[in-house]
């Protein structure tokens, strides 16, 4: 069973939110709730206009985020149907060696979707 099917199996049994040490001082893992867009990875965010404001969404709907020695190590991004994404930060990088690019293939597609920026005719 995927893992974040497997917690949502345990929640829904009334099983409390797994924390972890990770056997060590400075280990842990946390989740949050996305919150496009200011916690969303941008590549994930879309919007909508509506008569009054413009409306955000987020196509994960939170994050597990693991520290390692007190530095962030990774940062899962999950939806509700099992879809996962991880964001590896430089260190978990270097250790791991390999990885799964998903989530820097997408920011590096969403980048070149982008219009490109206007330069400032003030700037020197």
């Amino acid at each position: 069973m995927p893992p974040i099917r497997e917690l949502f199996r345990d929640l829904a049994l009334g099983r409390p939110f797994p924390t972890c040490a990770m056997a060590g001082a400075g280990n842990s893992a946390t989740h949050r709730w996305a919150s496009a867009p200011d916690f969303c990875p941008p590549q994930y965010v879309t919007s909508s206009d509506t008569e009054s404001s413009t409306q955000y969404h987020c196509d994960y709907a939170g994050a597990v985020s693991v520290s390692i020695h007190g530095e962030p190590f990774a940062r899962t991004w999950w939806r509700m149907d099992g879809e996962a994404v991880t964001e590896f930060s430089p260190t978990a990088k270097a250790q791991l060696g390999a990885w799964d690019h998903r989530f820097e293939d997408d920011y590096a597609a969403w980048l070149a979707s982008q219009p490109p920026v206007a330069p400032d005719p003030t700037a020197p």
